[in-house]
């Protein structure tokens, strides 16, 4: 008798492994963006950078967090990796629309690229939520 060969990962696994390599590149695009052009990225997000203090704290979410996504999807999406890194990527990925629902029930819906990259953050999160594997 054979041993048994590596699992053939089933389709719904694959679109959820794309799926993270694509948050993945685009966590890590919209970091090197706002590494590269600080000011044009937080002006199009309706923010002006004042400081030291300012730039830091734009450094540390736009480019620090963005590549901590990037690298945690990565991750997830290697194979044979436990599903609860797909779903801590999802959770931080959903949490960024989360917060922007907040505001929005303040000051009102985000406008311009931001309410396109709302759009994107949600339905790659919902996509990924959906793409989960069944438990055993």
């Amino acid at each position: 008798m054979l041993p048994p060969g590596p699992a053939i990962p089933s389709a719904r696994a694959r679109w959820r492994r794309q799926l993270l390599l694509l948050v993945a590149l685009a966590s890590s695009l919209a970091a090197l963006a706002a590494l590269l052009d600080p000011d044009r990225v937080a002006g199009s997000m309706g923010l002006f950078l004042v400081g030291v203090n300012g730039y830091s704290q734009f450094y540390a979410i736009y480019v620090g967090t963005r590549l901590g996504q990037a690298g945690l999807a990565l991750l997830a999406a290697r194979p044979g990796q436990p599903p609860i890194l797909g779903d801590i990527t999802t959770l931080f990925l959903l949490a960024q629309p989360a917060g922007r629902m907040i505001a929005a029930t303040v000051i009102g819906l985000p406008q311009g690229i931001l309410l396109i990259v709302c759009g994107v953050e949600l339905a790659c999160g919902l996509g990924l939520l959906v793409l989960r594997p069944a438990a055993h």
